[in-house]
């Protein structure tokens, strides 16, 4: 069965955002109690939007708008075609579209995964000379699926099911990941690790513990690759964009045919941290599971720990360095770097043996219990992708 196609138009309202303002070019207007979202927001939501990156204030709001929830925002400019439902009510600039579905005529949930498969088609046609962007007037020759009100409806549910698991997974993964940085916190920053009321401190280091630099305790300190891209190629490329959060993710990964050393494939615990540009640099993330045909490219420092040094301490001590490293740009505004010698040169706390094994098994756990998560993430991401051209086609009833 194929169902009614209909332009954006016909299935809601849409508009543009009305802020022109970034926050640093006017801070009179932000620092209020209304949630102002960005493109990047909308991006880095999973379904809802809920977080948001400025606030504004009663001037901002009068300047812009303030949407309801369950307005489904669209990016048409950097991130293209992104979408989010806004969970709280927010303002937000016209770098994103709003859209309001029409009651009965249209699901706003249904909306955003038809985005979700028809994004690529509003990426081409966003295509500019200058820099692409998704005009009212280039969206609205795309035409979207539109079965009857209620088949709408259960598509959603169905979809949504998927993506309730995907989220209850994800926020497992914060849970996990708080509390393997709380317990690093807790040893290695208070100082308050088994033994302690019974350990001297000696040169402000606690009696066993030493200082080192984070050179001597790698096996792999360096950036990557400067790829040679080619979708039909079998090796892999992640970039700073794959590091967002502590898990890097291979969403924005790239197929690429340079060949390098097999010690520059990505294995499991590895440290990657953003080492060019501003708004990136200094973020770091870990990589789970190993990775045999996936590579760094140049702009993504790699750090490896030596065998018999943990990997999971290393990581969450540079991952405590993360404001630092964001600061230690060199450079113009664009063109910021943070060098290799900046990382290897840092001096890092190493305690004693039976610590610092103690500490690894317990956040090793964590870890691999983070891993099996992600995967199963995985696993229904793709389930549901799979199913979503087939429910959007009318090949399969509902």
């Amino acid at each position: 069965m194929s169902w009614e196609k209909k332009t954006l138009d016909q299935l809601g309202s849409v508009s543009r955002g009305k802020s022109k303002h970034r926050p640093r070019n006017d801070p009179k207007l932000f620092g209020g109690r209304y949630p102002f979202i960005q493109t990047a927001d909308v991006k880095n939501a999973n379904f809802y939007i809920t977080e948001y990156s400025d606030t504004y204030n009663e001037t901002g709001l009068a300047q812009s708008k303030l949407w309801d929830v369950g307005t489904l925002c669209i990016t048409i400019a950097a991130n293209i075609a992104d979408t989010g439902i806004l969970g709280i009510p927010a303002c937000f600039p016209d770098s994103v579209m709003g859209f309001i579905p029409y009651d009965g005529i249209s699901d706003v949930r249904f909306v955003k995964y038809c985005f979700d498969m028809l994004q690529r088609d509003c990426k081409q046609i966003s295509q500019g000379t200058a820099q692409d962007n998704l005009s009212w007037q280039k969206l609205s020759t795309i035409e979207f699926p539109a079965p009857p009100f209620e088949i709408q409806r259960r598509i959603a549910d169905i979809l949504s099911a998927y993506d309730g698991l995907i989220e209850n997974n994800r926020k497992q993964i914060k849970l996990l990941e708080e509390a393997a940085q709380r317990l690093y916190k807790e040893w290695f920053v208070d100082l308050r690790f088994p033994g302690h009321e019974h350990t001297k401190i000696v040169d402000g280091v606690p009696k066993g513990w030493k200082k080192s630099a984070v050179l001597d305790v790698s096996s792999v300190l360096r950036r990557g690759i400067s790829p040679k891209y080619n979708d039909q190629a079998n090796l892999t490329v992640i970039n700073q964009k794959c590091i967002r959060q502590t898990v890097v993710t291979f969403d924005e990964a790239r197929k690429q045919e340079k060949t390098y050393p097999d010690a520059m494939n990505l294995q499991d615990s590895d440290t990657v941290i953003c080492s060019t540009g501003a708004g990136t640099l200094g973020r770091v993330g870990q990589i789970f599971g190993n990775h045999p045909q996936t590579t760094f490219d140049s702009h993504v420092t790699l750090v490896r720990a030596k065998s018999g040094f943990g990997k999971q301490y290393l990581f969450h001590c540079l991952k405590s360095y993360q404001s630092y490293f964001m600061g230690m740009g060199k450079g113009s505004t664009n063109q910021l770097e943070l060098s290799r010698g900046t990382i290897q040169d840092l001096d890092i706390l190493i305690p004693s043996e039976a610590l610092g094994k103690r500490f690894e098994v317990s956040v090793q756990s964590i870890h691999d219990k983070i891993n099996t998560v992600n995967s199963q993430i995985e696993h229904l991401t793709n389930a549901r992708d799979r199913l979503l051209p087939k429910l959007m086609s009318g090949e399969l009833e509902v």
